[in-house]
């Protein structure tokens, strides 16, 4: 990616070079200067020719493989955060259940099981006591 913004700036970097005006002189102490102005007497515009540099094969492999590694950091790092945004839902999920089901047992009525039999057996106090217990329990462990 980071190759791609230095050629992006460069490429649009280029026009203006290729126009800007560059001059050269010489002052009287025989000093060269370079300048976007001319700066005395004698001035000449100097045309500037971008550098045009050629990658050798093994360079473009490098950076092929660079460019390869830095897309799979990046569809890890993608992947990762799917995987912890998924379970962020399953987690709300299981605290709404979580928090309904002690609604429920906070709003009173008699709750009972099933046995093997198809007989129900109800609750005691302590039964729904030891219930509301373990809810808050894992609504304060696992809800925040």
């Amino acid at each position: 990616m980071r190759h791609h913004l230095h050629f992006l700036f460069v490429a649009l970097l280029l026009p203006g070079l290729a126009s800007a005006e560059i001059y050269r002189w010489t002052d009287a102490q025989g000093r060269v200067h370079f300048g976007e102005k001319p700066g005395g007497n004698g001035a000449q515009q100097v045309e500037v020719k971008p550098q045009v540099v050629e990658r050798d094969e093994a360079t473009r492999q490098r950076e092929q493989r660079t460019q390869q590694y830095f897309d799979a950091r990046r569809d890890e790092r993608d992947q990762a955060n799917a995987r912890a945004s998924q379970a962020r839902a399953e987690r709300a999920q299981e605290c709404s259940k979580l928090r309904n089901s002690l609604a429920q047992i906070q709003h009173g009525g008699l709750y009972y099981r099933t046995d093997e039999k198809g007989e129900r057996s109800y609750y005691s106090d302590e039964q729904m006591d030891a219930a509301r217990s373990r809810l808050s329990s894992r609504i304060a462990e696992r809800c925040g």
